[in-house]
Formats: structure tokens, sequence, C-alpha cells
């Protein structure tokens, strides 16, 4: 009698925290198995199988029944701005504006709720007014004509300033920037501020407070666990935002697991050169994030021929060709990652000569290129030449298939957004959204990778269909292989034992889901080290 009861207790000792049951579990493993339960202990995957099996051998402390719902890994986005997105929470939200005279009605509201300091709005885009142009900034000088404002686009590589702006930072009319432009007609600034020109008044504006920092980062976590996001790639941050994010992190009250890009400037490389990789379970900066060119809605972008729509112009480099081999081969000198921005088929085919250069070949060094958006077709197989990991955002490609082609010409458009071909280069892909550039829905993206279409269906038969991703190298792409990107594909990016258990659940398969009803998927639950960060109750 002693015996048995001795087996009993020790039968009901727990020894798990977490048994996920009735599920349909996407691991996303090598083979792309399928489980309907896993286990968790101590933040991690200790079992992924059969409930009848795992039942029998653990006993967890929390029993979640999925009642048939699918599971996937966390959801990765490998390019995006979070950081920016959460500011952008706390300044003036311009997106889905239709016109300059709803935008200047908006900026008008927003400046009777926020009466000090600067207004700074976020979000315009001119593609999609009626009259597809840059406004001038004369009402708006009307109207705040002591108060500075500035509003940029969407994409951040353009803005327009008002002249009390402009005065602070002490912008003339003709005055001129490398890899940049200041837009003066007639003799007169009209406001508008072009990738580097924009720095100069964005430097006269004051830091925020450090409670605004705060609020920004946990704004921005809280938006992302609600459409399953576990960890972002944020591209590009000063160096002073490592020990923020970590305190927070340590705190607890950041969840959110951050892979940083340091901008290029050389107070960054100083820092990380000096100190090293940072990594720790929820932060890893180990590279930099540099820019080639700019954007191609604001013709930033640099071709290597005129824009189809402005004869006589080619976009710019924002760095001349000299700075960015320099940069390239002091990173590669001590080690790091470099990951490029390049839109343009001019700054793309730069950029892969200068990485081939210095990798010279086959090799696991994962230099990256963000968005290799237009590209020569001769220049694509530099990508796999050299083990260069193309980084694609696919909701650009249906954002911009309204007006590309009117930049870049029937013909070029053909080897623009070309997801497919690059995919075959390496033979993995990262995908990322660009937020608050675009919509910060992992679920978009895969949607717009696997149909390239809108979210309302257009067009038919999706835009340049042969470049669409099937659906498992889509959830590959938001997961295992954006992991890989950041070099944590050991850690994290497939429900497997000995991985973080950092998983979705959603309220419909999106490996079965078809049509314009796969954008409408919603996320149930989201969980970070096998603890529940959200629930859609």
């Amino acid at each position: 009698m002693l015996l048995l009861f001795i087996v009993a207790c020790k039968q009901k000792e727990y020894n798990a925290d977490l048994l996920i049951k009735n599920a349909v579990v996407y691991t996303v493993d090598s083979s792309f198995t399928t489980a309907n339960a896993f286990v968790v202990k101590a933040g991690k995957i200790v079992a992924v199988g059969s409930a009848d099996t795992l039942e029998q051998k653990y006993l967890a402390h929390e029993v979640v029944d999925a009642h048939g719902a699918a599971v996937y890994p966390g959801f990765i986005d490998a390019h995006a701005h979070f950081y920016d997105y959460g500011m952008g929470l706390q300044e003036l939200n311009l997106v889905g504006t239709h016109s300059w005279d709803e935008i200047l009605d908006s900026v008008q509201v927003y400046s009777t709720r926020n009466t000090d300091g600067w207004i700074i709005g976020n979000g315009w885009d001119q593609n999609h007014w009626v009259k597809k142009q840059f406004p001038d900034k004369a009402r708006l000088d009307s109207l705040f004509p002591v108060r500075p404002v500035l509003l940029s686009r969407v994409d951040g590589h353009a803005a327009i300033a008002n002249q009390a702006a402009l005065n602070i930072a002490g912008v003339k009319p003709g005055q001129t920037i490398n890899g940049g432009e200041i837009e003066t007609i007639n003799g007169k600034l009209t406001g508008i501020l072009v990738d580097n020109a924009v720095g100069i008044v964005t430097r006269k504006i004051p830091e925020p407070a450090a409670n605004i920092v705060e609020d920004a980062l946990l704004a921005a976590q809280k938006n992302c666990f609600a459409v399953g996001l576990t960890t972002v790639d944020d591209c590009g941050l000063p160096y002073t935002m490592i020990s923020t994010i970590a305190e927070l992190q340590h705190k607890g009250a950041l969840k959110m697991r951050l892979f940083v890009m340091l901008a290029d400037r050389e107070e960054n490389y100083e820092y990380l050169f000096k100190h090293g990789i940072y990594k720790t379970p929820g932060l890893n900066v180990r590279g930099f994030k540099v820019y080639a060119d700019g954007a191609l809605g604001s013709r930033g972008a640099c071709l290597l021929k005129p824009y189809t729509d402005q004869k006589n112009w080619n976009g710019f480099l924002l760095s001349n060709q000299k700075h960015l081999e320099e940069v390239a081969q002091k990173i590669a000198a001590h080690g790091f990652q470099m990951s490029t921005h390049a839109i343009g088929d001019s700054a793309n085919r730069v950029m892969l000569k200068i990485y081939a250069s210095i990798l010279k070949g086959k090799n696991d060094k994962r230099w990256r290129i963000e968005h290799a958006q237009v590209l020569s077709p001769a220049d694509i197989k530099l990508f796999g030449d050299n083990s260069i990991i193309p980084s694609v955002q696919p909701t650009h490609a249906t954002s911009d298939m309204y007006w590309a082609g009117k930049r870049l010409g029937e013909e070029r458009l053909k080897s623009a957004y070309v997801y497919q071909q690059l995919l075959k280069q390496n033979g993995w892909l990262p995908l990322g959204t660009d937020f608050p550039v675009e919509n910060i829905n992992p679920i978009y993206t895969f949607y717009a990778a696997v149909e390239r279409k809108d979210l309302k269906g257009f067009p038919e038969g999706g835009f340049q269909p042969e470049n669409a991703l099937t659906r498992r190298e889509a959830l590959r792409g938001i997961t295992i292989w954006a992991a890989k990107a950041n070099f944590e594909e050991k850690e994290k990016g497939s429900l497997e034992p000995g991985k973080y258990a950092d998983f979705v659940m959603l309220d419909k398969d999106i490996m079965k889901v078809k049509g314009a009803e796969l954008s409408k998927v919603k996320v149930i639950k989201t969980y970070i080290n096998g603890v529940n960060v959200y629930d859609k109750k």
C-alpha cells in the first residue's frame, strides 16, 4: 500500500509548465512536420508529438486545449522600425490621408490637443492623392507661423517642414546636400526635403524624455503581440538605445525579442567595435544598417537609367561610393554583419559589387541587402555567388504596384519585386514589413507573398504572380528564415525541443485558407517563453 502511494505521488509531480494540445502544430522544422501537442518547461519546448503520448509522460501546471486551432512558431519581422513605430504612436498619424487638405485639418486638430513643442507627423503618401504631387508649405506656414512642424512621408525618405522648422535648422533656398534634396522652386523653399535633407531638420528636434521613449517601446510591443510578432528586427538605432531596451527587458516590462542593427554613424561603430556583440535572450546586437539610396515613391531610389516619369533624373546614392566601401571593409575587419538598404538597380549593383569584393564567394557571413527591390537581371546571380541575403517585404510589392510601373517603365518593372528569383539564389528568404512604412501585421506579409494581391483582392490573378511564394516558403520566411538572417535559427523560428517557446495561435489555418479570407485571419493567443503575452478573448 505504501509503495503504491509513493508511486501515485510521483506520478502527480509536475514536470512541465505548459501543455498545448488538440492543435494543428506547424513545427516548421526541416521536414515541415505537424503535430497536435507540445510541452513547455522553463520557457523552452521540451517535447513535440501527440497529446496522448505527451500527457502520459508530462504533468503540466497549465493545459491549454486549442480546440483544433492552428499553432505556428512566433512570427519574426526581418525588417522593421520598432522604436520609430512606437514613437509614431505618440505623434500625429497621417497614414491613410487622401489629400493635403485632409493633412492640414489633422495637424490643426492635433495642435489643439498638443499645445507645446514641435508638431511631428508621419505617414502621408502623395501617391494616394488625386493630385499625386508633393505639397507646398505655404498654407502650413500661414497656420503655424511660429510653431515648428515636420511631417514625414510614409517611407521616411521625404518630409515637408514649415518655415519655422526650416529657420531653426538654418535651411536656405538653393542649399544643396549630398544624398538629398532641398526643393527650391522660383527661388523659394517649398518645404519638401528628400533623404539626407530631412536629417538637417530632425537633428534640431529635442530628444524625447525617457518616459516618452518607454511609452513608445511598450506601445509598439502591445500592437506587435496582437498580430503574433515575437521577434522584430529594428533597423538603424543609435547605440544609446541598447541600454534603454536592455533595462526595460531586465525589469520585465519589455518582453518583445529585438534584433537591433545600429545606424551608420561613427559613434555606433566605436561602441560596438569596443564592446563586441551584445547578446541576451531578448536582445541581439551584432551589426549595422547602412543606406545606399532612398525610396522609389519619393524618387530617391538610385536607378541605372532615368525615371520613366521624370526625365534626366536617376535618383542618388545617400553616401558616396567611397564611404560605402570603407564602411563595408571596416565592418568586415571587425567581424560584424552588414545590412544595406538598396532599392534602385544602381544602388543594388553598387552594394552587390562592394559585398562581392569583400566576401569573395560562398560564405556564412549573412550580409544582407534590405529590400533588393529593383534589380538588373544581370546582377541577381551575385546574391547566390556570394551568399548575400536579400531581405524583402512582400507588402511593398502590393503597395507599390499601382504606380511602380510609372516610375520604372514596363520592361524594368519585370525585374522588380522578384521574390521567387531571389529565393532561388540561396534557397532561403527572410521576410519583413518595414513597418511603420507598411502595416505591422505579418499575416498581411504572408498574404502578399503568396497571393500578390492587395487586401481587396486586386489584381485578379495577382501582381507578377510568377514571383509569388508557396505557403511553406512564406511561412518559413516569417519564422525560421527570418531567424536565420539574425543568426538565431538554433534558438527560435521553429517549434522544436530546446528552442524558445515562442508561438502564436490563429483562428484559422493560413496554410489552408484561400483568397481574400487569408488576409482576415486573426491571432487568438501569442506566447513568449511559454508565457501568454496576448489573448484575444
